[in-house]
């Protein structure tokens, strides 16, 4: 028997067992399970410990409500750990195997997402909100295959092609000088980062810039990037650029080019958006920039992203990256979804219910686009943002729709 059709069954006979129970009884459960799959362990604990936060506020919120339709919910998480697919696999088919979980959801999981099909056998409903090329090259060959799953995050095109337009643009604005047009780019070998680094390699390239340093760094924990960096003072970049998303690694890259700087606009990706990050960095991290698809849009046009940020400090005194809004934002789409259907146990119902959400969120309009399940990117739905952090707090520099601040010169290249 297959993983996936050992899960099903699993599921099928403990449900069936569960409903003989409550028929014998005369009762039906009030208590609904929602699913989490999280790092709770590993180097990713830092995004783990968010996704749980967020998912927790959301749920003890709909609680102190009186729940819905009776209804009060549970979080259950499973550990991905280091995000292998044995691990992986372990966490789905324990929850899969709980009759009382009717929703299960991560910020990411095995990064290739392989669970999806996973989540369309045992007809699951499930939302994650990472490496969605890998979501949409799952479901986009046939999305009704996989009514279950649906990506709070967007198209990761943007990625790879938005910081060389952002980068050229700041040129054109005069607010950056680039003499040679080389970039350096490194990179983890995981889905999430070498996915974006060739995308933005392929652009760069398109644009006619040269490539100076293409490294690729196996996944895991990196302590030490100076010989990469020796790489990089050889041959000065205008730009350089790091897409390992763990926030210890990057952490150490920053620390590490600032021992010897050079005259480089200094890009990482995702990690500065991690609390960890600041922590690790300290006074160093003043000026770096990153983007985000489907970071909280923290200004007065976008409200919601200031009310759930306050929210989640207010219960955990400390800000939340974008992971602890994503996943209060998740949960309250399910809830959504629950009050318009009625029966957490109606699965099918309930992904429709999912697939047709079309509200203001953190992060900005969200509506799913039907061909790939993905979020629709735009300014008018979620935009791609641009921070800058400065004196330890992050600034939305771009898009100028949203932008709370203006790009500051980094402080090693003044």
């Amino acid at each position: 028997m297959t993983t996936r059709s050992t899960g099903k069954f699993l599921r099928s006979a403990l449900l069936g067992a569960s409903l003989s129970a409550l028929m014998a009884t005369g009762a039906l459960a009030d208590v609904v399970k929602i699913g989490l799959l999280a790092p709770l362990t590993g180097p990713a604990a830092a995004d783990g410990q968010e996704f749980q936060r967020g998912a927790q506020l959301a749920i003890d919120e709909a609680n102190a409500a009186g729940g819905i339709n009776g209804h009060t919910f549970e979080l259950v998480v499973g550990d991905v750990k280091d995000q292998s697919a044995g691990n992986v696999t372990s966490a789905v088919e324990r929850l899969l195997g709980d009759p009382d979980v009717h929703f299960m959801m991560t910020g990411y999981a095995s990064l290739t997402n392989f669970e999806i099909d996973n989540m369309a056998e045992a007809e699951m409903p499930y939302m994650l909100s990472a490496t969605s090329q890998q979501t949409k090259d799952i479901i986009a060959p046939d999305p009704a295959k996989y009514e279950c799953c649906w990506s709070l995050t967007p198209s990761f095109d943007a990625y790879n092609t938005d910081v060389t337009t952002f980068v050229e643009k700041l040129a054109a604005d005069g607010k950056l000088q680039l003499p040679t047009k080389k970039v350096a780019i490194i990179s983890s070998d995981n889905a999430y980062s070498k996915t974006i680094s060739e995308g933005m390699k392929k652009t760069f390239k398109d644009k006619g810039w040269t490539i100076t340093v293409d490294e690729l760094v196996p996944f895991g924990e990196v302590t030490d990037w100076r010989s990469i960096l020796a790489k990089v003072r050889q041959d000065v970049p205008d730009v350089v650029i790091n897409t390992d998303y763990l926030p210890g690694n990057s952490a150490s890259f920053l620390n590490q080019f600032l021992e010897q700087p050079t005259k480089s606009l200094v890009f990482l990706q995702y990690a500065p958006s991690v609390p960890e990050f600041v922590e690790l960095t300290k006074k160093n991290s003043n000026g770096v920039i990153y983007n985000l698809l489907g970071g909280a849009l923290t200004t007065p046009k976008n409200p919601r992203a200031d009310e759930v940020a306050a929210k989640y400090k207010a219960k955990y005194n400390t800000e939340s990256g974008t992971y602890g809004v994503a996943l209060y934002e998740t949960v309250n789409l399910y809830l959504d979804a629950l009050k318009k259907v009625g029966d957490p146990a109606d699965h099918k119902a309930i992904m429709k219910a999912l697939g047709e959400s079309d509200k203001q969120i953190a992060s900005g309009r969200l509506k799913f686009d039907p061909a790939t399940h993905l979020a629709m990117q735009g300014d008018d739905y979620i935009p791609i943002t641009f921070f800058q952090i400065e004196d330890g707090k992050r600034i939305l520099i771009s898009p100028e729709k949203y932008a709370t601040g203006e790009f500051q010169t980094q402080p090693w290249m003044k």
